[in-house]
């Protein structure tokens, strides 16, 4: 019993066909699950190295005057914080200090000021201000001929203009002083 085949075609389809033409555009976009974490504008640092793409750092660091060991949060510009640490944004970046020691700052949104500081501020928490040679942040610094991943962190010996004096130590040592 041989049966002819029927030239009326398929109303199901069938899962092994790849049929992109019923899914909508918006299905087509979505290729992994977290879409909502990353920004558009925000680039991966290997990527722009292949490009050959130049980074500026915001010139905002080096006027910050924060004490490596201190929150970031004890600046009182809070607006500096929220700016990007470069541009283009990146998602990561490496914070090479001269001694040898090295963090980073990740935001898949973009590395901001903030960003930096607190990933530094993670390693120097603990540290009392005299293990420090040079406690105060001076700037980053960008040299791609040595490494393109890496930004270069200066410190320096004073805070250079804006004082700090919201640390609980010198308030004690004022309220101490003035009750003698």
């Amino acid at each position: 019993m041989a049966s002819e085949p029927v030239p009326v075609p398929l109303s199901k389809v069938d899962s092994a066909v790849d049929d992109t033409m019923g899914t909508s555009p918006i299905e087509k976009k979505i290729s992994h699950r977290r879409t909502s974490s990353t920004a558009s504008n925000v680039f991966n640092i290997n990527d722009l190295e292949q490009q050959k793409v130049e980074l500026q750092i915001a010139p905002e660091t080096q006027k910050l005057g924060w004490k490596l060991n201190s929150s970031p949060s004890s600046i009182d510009d809070k607006e500096v914080l929220k700016k990007p640490l470069c541009t283009p944004m990146v998602k990561k970046i490496d914070l090479h200090f001269p001694l040898g020691l090295e963090v980073t700052a990740r935001n898949l949104k973009g590395v901001t000021i903030k960003d930096a500081l607190d990933a530094i501020h993670k390693q120097f928490k603990k540290k009392q201000d005299d293990e420090l040679d040079a406690p105060y942040l001076a700037g980053f610094e960008w040299d791609p001929s040595e490494c393109y991943t890496k930004f270069i962190v200066h410190q320096k010996k004073d805070s250079g203009g804006q004082a700090q004096t919201s640390s609980k130590k010198s308030k004690k040592k004022n309220a101490s002083g003035d009750g003698e």
